[in-house]
């Protein structure tokens, strides 16, 4: 089987083919519309946990680690500055021995709380039962529990 050449980070066929166009163009397409930068953001597993995890409450950092058992600090903690900078969460740092840093959701994070609601709606509605092969099973029990004593959509708590 003859495999083309790679050239400038396209992949060239010999004849009569177009260049494959890498993914990051399309990404930045989707980053272009309120909508596409809306998927981005809470289409990263990790980022919707932790926006899961915070909608119960205050926690600090160990706290919501714990909670995504399985994701890296390091992970966390990007998703958490990423967060930050958009605006959905607040860190608050207080200068004590030993250091203590807290994370909770600002009222554009926890307008997130719909949303949610209507994904785990979705999942109760069309998703129940065992999931069909290739869907991984939830990582941790943890932000599912957390999911579950959020309040469904159109309700308020």
């Amino acid at each position: 089987m003859y495999q083309g050449r790679v050239t400038r980070a396209r992949l060239w066929y010999p004849v009569g083919m177009a260049p494959f166009d890498p993914p990051s163009e399309r990404l930045e397409t989707c980053a272009s519309t309120p909508m596409g930068r809306a998927l981005r953001l809470l289409g990263d597993t990790p980022t919707l946990l932790i926006i899961v995890t915070l909608l119960r409450g205050t926690r600090r950092f160990g706290e919501v680690r714990a909670a995504l058992d399985g994701v890296s600090p390091k992970t966390i903690a990007q998703r958490l500055r990423l967060l930050e900078e958009c605006g959905f969460v607040r860190r608050r740092a207080y200068a004590e021995i030993p250091p203590r840093v807290e994370y909770d959701l600002t009222e554009k994070g926890l307008a997130l709380a719909d949303i949610v609601a209507a994904i785990r709606a979705f999942g109760e509605r069309y998703l129940t039962g065992d999931p069909p092969a290739g869907i991984p099973a939830e990582p941790s029990p943890d932000p599912a529990a957390a999911l579950a004593e959020l309040p469904r959509a159109g309700e308020r708590s």
